[in-house]
């Protein structure tokens, strides 16, 4: 091994590959590695880190040879602040917090150093394994498990395990499964895999691997912190920082599968203020277009889309409208997108990669020329006539099947980078946005990246189904996502898909739901609500009125004891609003999420490790919703400190586990005192 000294970084040489470790933030570390010179793209490490010096040094330390002799053998090692590394003679790193081992590369090779472990399973730490044809790799990093440590973050998974230790975790995005791969450990580091290739995380009890199926180069990110919060700081001061969100837009957002005419949409207003509720935004879903890449409203059904949101600004409620990546071969756009090869590619076949209600293929936003073609003409059709927002839908994208090898972008074969997808996709609409001059370029997505928090994104946990089992999934997603650096996440109020509006169970459902998402970043009603009786508009077999559409989804559409509950708990929302701006404000400054485990703002109480059914909304409240059909109490855990139950004037002295009762009008919320 070859061992160089550069400024706030160590370099290593062995064996064709290049490692490079330096310096990247305060008590960061960022490490790099390629068969050849290390470079190439900063990925979600786009923020220039702050300044620190590293101390650098190359010594020898007594390695057994075998005969009952000792060799000296060189050593690398680099130190910034209190993470550390250092690189032994055969390139296996071990990292150090305060001194202290908290990670070190699995490695099990005669000529290694870790001899209290088999030396003849012949597995390395890094294995490089050329793709055929191609001149990327196959890339597995291996490291060694720790005993009692607890893992979270890394985005959002469909289950019900909070702590990731013990998981298989796929790196590809879906509809509602949300790769961001920053972990944080219950050993007070954070680790971020720079690298947006597909692939997979084990977090084994025997080993921990992570692999990318297509890459040319390793990149990884390090921190270390006192607790989960500091270390969000450190992660988010390299991977950039929500912006401030509108103020006008922490209330409740309205919408439902799907509006389908703009009388429809300007009815369901006006009956809003009629009631006395304020909605801060109404969203027009999809087939308000004609044909998937036209980007525009169907005249026949939108006939005055301009007047029909000049109302709406009247009555100050702002518009969102949906934009999906497919294009139609039937859309205007196709062919014009197609001749500029401003599409993803197939590798082979057909060229379609999505085929609901049409022959399609989805845009390719690593080519700045399509952000640039979508913006045009979004911004002629939409943004000119006052449409102050968009809902990104199907952003992973949602392809026809998830055959990762069978798609190519501009940035190359999607094995190679497709995670990043919908940040891009983000990027046409925040970054058109912002050169128009708008000053609070937000949008809602599917789905999102490591870093996809600093294009104003809006995270939602994608369609799933209205029951409980979903309902306590949905929890543990919002505090891994939160974990991962996005604090900006929602869930559509009640799950998406509900098969009968009258069923109590579901109306149940709907109400714990509601009582959660308002101690949540954003209120926001959706879902396709069935039973699909009501007849389209017209027997077109494009445009606005062919398409199913679910039944009313308003506050009162569900009888007047749950719109009472509802009213009840919306009101709540608005009284908390200067709140909920300071938890946007102290996201948009530190990276910390508004909803967070118990452990976040408790990291010495042991037993908040262990607690996944009840988190805190910012500092200030606990929060423990009613996760269960027919719930009507439940135990709460107050760690210590003194604790008042909302809507009582009686405190708790904390450090105690409580059992209150949780009628359907009411969830169980404490605020410190």
């Amino acid at each position: 091994m070859q061992f160089i000294i550069k400024k706030n970084a160590l370099v290593c040489r062995r064996r064709g590959e290049t490692l490079r470790i330096e310096a990247w933030g305060r008590d960061s570390l960022r490490v790099r590695s390629a068969m050849g010179p290390v470079g190439g793209e900063d990925w979600a490490l786009t923020e220039t880190p702050e300044e620190t010096r590293a101390e650098v040094s190359v010594g020898t330390e007594d390695h057994w040879v075998g005969d009952g002799t000792v060799d000296k053998r060189e050593f690398g090692k680099i130190v910034n602040g209190r993470v550390s590394a250092v690189v032994n003679f055969v390139g296996v790193i071990s990292f150090y917090r305060d001194d202290k081992l908290i990670l070190r590369e699995y490695y099990r090779m005669y000529d290694g150093t870790l001899s209290d472990r088999s030396r003849c399973l012949k597995v390395i730490n890094r294995a490089w394994k050329g793709v055929i044809g191609g001149s990327e790799y196959q890339l597995t990093v291996r490291f060694d498990p720790n005993e009692g440590e607890k893992i979270f973050g890394m985005g959002q998974y469909q289950q019900s395990d909070m702590d990731l230790k013990g998981c298989v975790l796929e790196l590809a995005q879906r509809n509602s499964q949300i790769s961001v791969p920053f972990m944080v450990s219950s050993l007070g580091y954070g680790f971020l895999w720079n690298n947006p290739a597909v692939g997979k995380v084990t977090f084994g009890k025997n080993i921990t691997e992570w692999e990318a199926a297509s890459t040319r180069q390793m990149d990884y990110y390090i921190t270390v912190g006192d607790g989960p919060k500091e270390i969000l700081r450190n992660y988010t001061a390299a991977a950039g920082r929500a912006p401030l969100f509108p103020e006008d837009m922490m209330g409740l957002w309205q919408c439902k599968l799907r509006y389908r005419t703009q009388e429809e949409v300007l009815t369901v207003a006006r009956d809003y203020q009629k009631a006395g509720i304020h909605i801060d935004l109404i969203v027009i879903d999809f087939f308000h277009w004609t044909v998937q890449g036209d980007w525009k409203f169907d005249k026949k059904y939108w006939p005055d889309p301009k007047a029909m949101v000049d109302e709406l600004h009247a009555m100050g409620i702002k518009v969102m409208v949906s934009v999906w990546p497919s294009v139609d071969r039937r859309s205007e756009n196709f062919g014009p997108m197609l001749e500029r090869g401003l599409l993803i590619r197939t590798e082979r076949g057909a060229e379609q990669t999505y085929d609901y209600q049409g022959d399609c293929v989805e845009i390719d936003p690593f080519n700045p020329e399509t952000r640039q073609y979508v913006w045009d003409v979004c911004r002629r059709n939409y943004a000119s006539l006052g449409i102050d927002y968009f809902w990104l839908d199907n952003s992973e994208p949602d392809y026809g099947v998830y055959d990762f090898d069978h798609y190519r972008y501009s940035q190359g074969p999607a094995l190679s980078c497709s995670n990043l997808y919908p940040q891009m996709y983000s990027r046409a609409f925040y970054e058109g946005m912002a050169a128009d001059g708008r000053k609070d370029p937000i949008n809602l997505l599917r789905c999102a990246w490591a870093g996809s928090q600093k294009y104003g994104n809006v995270v939602w946990s994608g369609d799933v189904p209205s029951t409980f089992a979903a309902f306590r999934d949905q929890l543990q997603a919002g505090l891994n996502m939160g974990l991962a650096g996005i604090p900006w996440w929602t869930t559509d109020i009640g799950g998406f898909m509900t098969d009968d509006v009258k069923d109590p169970a579901f109306r149940q459902l709907l109400i714990r739901w509601f009582q959660f998402a308002v101690y949540s970043a954003v209120l926001r009603l959706h879902g396709d609500r069935g039973p699909y009786n009501i007849p389209p508009l017209d027997d077109r077999d494009f445009g606005g009125g062919y398409l199913h559409t679910g039944q009313d989804n308003e506050m009162w559409s569900y009888g007047e004891d749950n719109y009472a509950i509802m009213r009840k708990y919306y009101d709540i929302r608005v009284s908390m609003h200067d709140y909920i701006a300071s938890l946007y404000k102290e996201a948009h400054e530190t990276g910390s999420p508004l909803i967070r485990p118990m452990f976040y703002e408790f990291p010495e109480d042991k037993k908040c490790w262990e607690i996944y059914d009840q988190y805190m909304f910012g500092g200030e409240y606990l929060v423990a919703p009613i996760l269960r059909l027919d719930e009507f109490e439940r135990e709460v855990y107050l760690p210590k400190g003194k604790w008042r139950r909302e809507g009582s004037d009686d405190t708790l002295e904390g450090g105690v586990t409580v059992r209150v009762p949780a009628p359907i009008d009411d969830m169980p919320v404490f605020k410190r005192v």
